[in-house]
């Protein structure tokens, strides 16, 4: 009951969720960061994990002005390879998986149609679609594994996905720890983070509207 009450917490508000795990655990804290990025990007199962929001806050809480509580130069690189880690595994599950998928219509919340239609955007718009979905909430947990299920070759994959997973924790890490200093950001942290969340679900968005009238 205290892991859901945890987890509930984190999505709503990572950064007294954390300060709070801090307080608590110490650098066993560095192993719930690693564990929850790698379950975002690694399980296709986990897409409502919090991921922008949550590197915000960490960056937030590694600023000198909220104590240092964690340590920049050690969590970036390590979040880093939790997200590489999660992105190999979810690519070669959905690579083993890849003709069971193909076989059925729909599985869980992926529809095959859903995966060809990755397939032809992978195709129309090459690798850097991986480095794309890293902001996305949701479609950066869905792309690698139908990536794997799908045709995009391993090499071309892991180019992009090396260079999405860096640019992506560095960015928003890097964006909290610079703004940790600032009053507002520090008092306003919730409007901040719903407004990282609407910038990254804007991409998607604006592709929707864009299909629904490319439709008509």
């Amino acid at each position: 009951m205290e892991i859901i009450q945890f987890v509930l917490q984190l999505l709503k508000d990572p950064l007294t969720a954390l300060t709070q795990f801090i307080t608590d655990n110490g650098t066993l804290t560095y192993g719930l960061l690693f564990l929850i990025v790698f379950a975002e990007t690694g399980l296709v199962v986990m897409p409502l994990l919090p991921g922008d929001s949550l590197l915000f806050a960490i960056g937030v809480l590694a600023a000198p002005a909220t104590g240092g509580k964690i340590d920049i130069t050690f969590v970036i690189p390590l979040l880093i390879g939790a997200a590489l880690l999660g992105d190999n595994v979810n690519y070669f599950v959905g690579k083993y998986l890849s003709d069971f998928v193909k076989s059925k219509d729909k599985i869980l919340f992926l529809k095959r149609e859903h995966i060809i239609k990755t397939e032809e955007f992978y195709e129309k718009n090459g690798g850097q679609t991986v480095i794309m979905a890293r902001f996305v909430p949701i479609v950066r947990t869905v792309a690698p594994f139908v990536a794997g299920a799908g045709s995009m070759k391993y090499g071309k994959y892991i180019t992009f996905c090396v260079v999405g997973a860096i640019v992506w924790v560095t960015s928003i890490t890097l964006l909290g720890y610079f703004l940790g200093n600032n009053e507002w950001v520090k008092h306003n942290f919730e409007k901040v983070v719903l407004g990282i969340v609407a910038i990254s679900v804007l991409p998607m968005v604006i592709g929707f509207v864009k299909s629904q009238f490319s439709q008509k």
